[in-house]
């Protein structure tokens, strides 16, 4: 068995039509897992499993774009031989995942245990979700939605263009979040014991909730930065975030959206 660092590079053309498939053994099986992913193109889809590898699969979504225009010999049909040009190496319980695929978008599917943190990201053509793990969770995405549930721990949720759906079966004491997209809904769910000191800020929309917050008074706080020395400006900027505290107060969980509504619930 392989063990220590295992790099995998998959894509052959003869494949491409097809998920490609790497089953990762770990240095450590009892312990927890870190997996690091990040895309320019693509989905990443993480799911917590009763397993002790980490299983990969890959599948290369063509944009067929670059095929428009262009004609087929006749009796000949075209075959796509697009590759994922997946990367994929694992030390000491921390995987990383790559791909440098200019071939349209890379979509991962990942299976992990649930004893893992994740780092993930991608930019554009594709969504992250999270689902049935215990960690740390950091996640970012630049055009679509990001969506993590049943997960447990703590969660720094980032994107621009799309949603952010939580949903959390328990919370790590002590460690503050974050949520914050710039268009698009926050919807987080905590757990009912859940402690914390909230910041809420949105610029065009509402935050609702069934929690029993309780509200601090409004003091909105004041930035000031002066460039003029440089030929830059002067320039005032007041933040209009509202604050309150949910079961007594505690870590910091900051909901952040320009374009969007806040919704924090309570977990039935």
């Amino acid at each position: 068995m392989l063990r220590g660092i295992l790099i995998a590079f998959v894509g052959l053309a003869a494949w491409a039509q097809s998920p490609e498939r790497i089953t990762v053994p770990l240095t450590d099986p009892g312990r927890p897992v870190t997996l690091e992913a990040e895309l320019v193109s693509g989905s990443i889809i993480v799911k917590g499993y009763a397993g002790k590898e980490v299983i990969v699969e890959a599948t290369t979504r063509g944009g067929g774009r670059e095929h428009e225009g262009r004609k087929v010999p006749e009796g000949m049909k075209r075959i796509d031989a697009r590759s994922t040009n997946l990367s994929v190496e694992e030390k000491g319980n921390r995987v990383t995942i790559e791909s440098d695929s200019i071939h349209g978008a890379t979509d991962l599917t990942i299976q992990v245990p649930i004893e893992t943190s994740v780092k993930l990201g991608t930019v554009n053509a594709g969504e992250i979700r999270v689902e049935g793990i215990r960690g740390s969770l950091e996640v970012e995405n630049t055009n679509g939605k990001i969506t993590l549930l049943n997960v447990s721990g703590s969660v720094v949720a980032e994107t621009v263009n799309g949603g952010v759906t939580v949903v959390l079966d328990q919370v790590a004491p002590d460690k503050p979040m974050s949520f914050t997209t710039l268009n698009g809904t926050l919807d987080v769910t905590l757990p009912p014991t859940a402690k914390a000191r909230l910041k809420l800020n949105t610029e065009n929309g509402e935050v609702y909730s069934d929690f029993d917050i309780a509200m601090e008074a409004s003091k909105a706080s004041t930035q000031v930065s002066d460039d003029r020395s440089k030929g830059g400006k002067y320039k005032i900027k007041m933040e209009k975030a509202v604050y309150g505290t949910i079961n007594g107060g505690g870590p910091e969980y900051r909901f952040n959206t320009l374009n969007g509504a806040i919704y924090l619930r309570k977990k039935k």
